[in-house]
């Protein structure tokens, strides 16, 4: 495993993650170039890449490396890939938690950074993965466009969709750890939890959401949603948080509690353990795959999700009565969108009230990271054959 260390991060590192790292496993860290006043370069990946390069290419030469798995973002890391096969033909492959190329909230302001950022993904991407021999990413929505942009893949490497997954050894280390809830207060509410950034895309269907809540002051009386870990974000030029969106519906923090500040994830797993059920809220892109609903799985909770009618997880929820899922389509008015939120949000007040979720464990087994592992080492292994 080769990093950038940690004291170079702008964010403040989780150390409880390092209980998840297997005992012997070998790591490698590099520095990187320190954040700058003013601050010019923040992408860890660009300030530690030529560290990076030299540590990787020392390691080829003085040890057996049949092959390079580089997860982006950090975007510029996927160069990496295709300097190292240059230099030494050992075949590369590259993960997309996110897509590179796409469109940046903010990219159509000419000479703007996200209208650059924008035009140098289009420019380094094809050179990027032009020799790499597996494009994954934690579903096909994610690499198929890489696929089309670049059709010599189709026949020149391997693709896998691999969702993150969840970890049973995840469970004992949280109970090592001892965590709780600490969010949550005392009465007897039914809490669900949302825990992660709010996406620009999702604020539609946020907004029908808060629409049903608003209509329906007594079904949600005894409810509280908790949004954890959000931050702000640039929606349509204004500076927007859950909070203040929920205001501007009426909507009082007894139902809607923001924590804008990011906890640790076992921190989160304590608070999606303690919860009544995980709110998972999607996005108007297809290809976003939510990553909570794993969470939910882990611990045996419960979901009310908002969701893109394509998107992945949705057959995984209603087969494994999971919880419930309100599918977003364009071509759906925005009423109909809210009259199914609202009915399906009874039945599922209901079923948690009255504790008669029955998840079917054996719908799910494919996703635990022992499952989804096991063909990626079959492919690479296949790869370097």
């Amino acid at each position: 495993m080769l990093t950038v260390d940690e004291q170079y991060y702008e964010e403040k590192p989780d150390p409880e993650l390092l209980e998840l790292i297997p005992e012997g496993q070998h790591i490698e860290k590099v520095t990187a170039l320190p954040i700058t006043r003013p601050r010019m370069i923040g992408d860890v990946g660009l300030r530690g890449f030529f560290q990076l390069v030299q540590r990787a290419s020392k390691l080829i030469k003085q040890e057996k490396i049949d092959f390079v798995y580089i997860f982006i973002p950090s975007f510029y890391l996927a160069l990496i890939g295709k300097v190292l096969f240059m230099r030494f033909g050992v075949r590369y492959g590259i993960d997309y938690i996110d897509p590179w190329v796409h469109y940046f909230p903010g990219s159509e302001k000419k000479f703007s950074r996200h209208w650059f950022s924008t035009l140098v993904a289009k420019i380094l991407e094809p050179w990027a993965v032009s020799a790499a021999s597996l494009i994954t990413g934690v579903s096909a929505s994610y690499y198929n466009p890489v696929l089309k942009r670049n059709p010599h893949l189709i026949s020149s490497a391997k693709t896998y969709a691999m969702p993150y997954g969840w970890d049973r050894t995840e469970q004992a280390v949280l109970t090592k750890l001892n965590k709780r809830g600490y969010l949550y207060g005392n009465d007897a509410k039914i809490r669900l939890v949302y825990a992660g950034a709010f996406l620009p895309k999702s604020k539609e269907l946020l907004v029908a959401f808060f629409k049903v809540i608003a209509s329906n002051p007594l079904l949600f009386s005894d409810v509280c949603i908790h949004f954890i870990g959000t931050g702000k974000n640039q929606i349509e030029g204004i500076e927007s948080s859950i909070a203040n969106l929920a205001r501007q519906y009426g909507l009082s923090s007894q139902v809607i509690m923001e924590y804008p500040l990011r906890l640790s994830y076992f921190d989160v797993l304590a608070h999606v353990r303690d919860a009544a059920g995980v709110f998972i809220l999607g996005s108007t892109e297809r290809h976003y795959t939510p990553s909570k609903l794993f969470n939910a799985i882990l611990m045996k909770t419960p979901v009310f999700a908002l969701l893109h009618r394509d998107c992945s997880v949705n057959e995984i929820i209603r087969s494994a009565y999971w919880g419930s899922v309100c599918e977003f389509d364009e071509q759906l008015s925005q009423e109909a969108f809210c009259s199914d939120i609202e009915k399906k949000f009874i039945s599922w007040k209901l079923k948690t009230i009255n504790k008669e979720w029955s998840f079917i464990q054996e719908k799910v087994e494919s996703l635990s990271v022992e499952q989804l592992i096991s063909p990626l080492g079959d492919i690479m292994h296949a790869i370097n054959k």
